[in-house]
């Protein structure tokens, strides 16, 4: 029983990594509200969650109470940035890290580190949003998720805990 629900466990994690999975995080170096400007590739040696948001957004919302919930379960093993984009603003992120208690950076974007990362081109313009990228300590994303109905837990309840566990543990190695 134990090895049926392992192989159903990595099946569901299997199929929520996304096309991103297996890439190279793209670099970025953004600043947040107060001008402080943090550079992804200081993240390496541990897992980094990153966050594309809105303020706006019901499900970024939830999520941020989520993202909150996992940094206490993992505490320094893994870190969190969270990404806005134009209209968000220094104003309103503010309101929103008060009002949903947020201690994570939040990072200002103007679309080319987004754009980047979630490789958007003209042919592929848009985003969803929330998009959550689970990228290892050598800065390979292991997971790159977008909230669905089927995602939900993921985004909503402990269905990220799974995927941050894997991301922890070694790459397997390529095969021949």
């Amino acid at each position: 029983m134990k090895k049926i629900l392992a192989t159903l466990l990595l099946t569901a994690m299997a199929l929520a990594a996304g096309p991103l999975a297996g890439k190279r995080v793209a670099s970025f170096t953004l600043p947040d509200a107060t001008g402080k400007y943090y550079d992804v590739l200081d993240y390496r040696g541990k897992v980094l969650i990153i966050d594309i948001m809105k303020t706006e957004c019901p499900h970024c919302q939830t999520l941020s109470r989520t993202l909150e919930r996992i940094k206490e379960k993992y505490g320094a093993k893994i870190s969190v940035l969270s990404i806005v984009n134009p209209p968000d603003n220094p104003q309103t992120v503010s309101a929103y890290i008060a009002k949903y208690k947020v201690t994570n950076p939040v990072l200002f974007d103007f679309g080319q580190a987004t754009a980047a990362m979630l490789r958007i081109t003209p042919q592929n313009p848009s985003i969803s949003l929330p998009t959550l990228l689970v990228v290892d300590a050598n800065g390979i994303i292991r997971n790159d998720l977008v909230y669905t109905d089927a995602q939900k837990s993921i985004f909503e309840g402990d269905g990220l805990s799974p995927i941050i566990d894997q991301a922890m543990a070694p790459a397997a190695p390529a095969k021949k």
